[in-house]
């Protein structure tokens, strides 16, 4: 919940500063926690839970960012940018590559994956360990990388 609290705390003060880009981040936030504890009621939403949602967002404004790219809306890009950082400050810090690289090599070496065809175990045991604090996506390319 301290997320949470958080955001609310935040949003107040960018109310106060009329930063618009951020109010209207955090808004959109706050609405899609609201949807997910909707989804999971007669449960409590956990802070996982709430992490989870700013993750997906994230994710979504990346690859918004990359269509924008291709696209050549340099506007959108710009907006969806100012976006991701802000989602940034709230998610916890993520692993860097070389950090990931080396819990990959540990992995494959403990369920002895030599081939593409075990790219699913090792995927799996690098997600547990690193819960949540490495982007997937890297995570996949560095085993693949690896696997090939």
């Amino acid at each position: 919940m301290q997320i949470q609290i958080r955001l609310t705390s935040d949003m107040k003060s960018a109310m106060r500063e009329k930063d618009q880009v951020k109010l209207d981040t955090i808004r959109f936030v706050m609405a899609a926690i609201k949807y997910r504890e909707i989804e999971l009621r007669p449960e409590a939403i956990t802070e996982d839970e709430v992490i989870s949602v700013l993750k997906k967002l994230a994710k979504q404004r990346k690859e918004s960012i990359e269509q924008y790219q291709a696209g050549g809306r340099q506007d959108l890009v710009d907006k969806e940018t100012a976006e991701l950082k802000i989602l940034e400050l709230y998610l916890p810090a993520q692993m860097s590559r070389e950090q990931l690289e080396k819990i990959i090599s540990d992995v494959m070496g403990e369920v002895k994956a030599t081939s593409v065809k075990d790219m699913g175990t090792v995927m799996k045991a690098v997600m547990a360990k690193t819960a949540g604090s490495a982007d997937n996506k890297m995570v996949s390319e560095i085993i693949r990388s690896k696997l090939s």
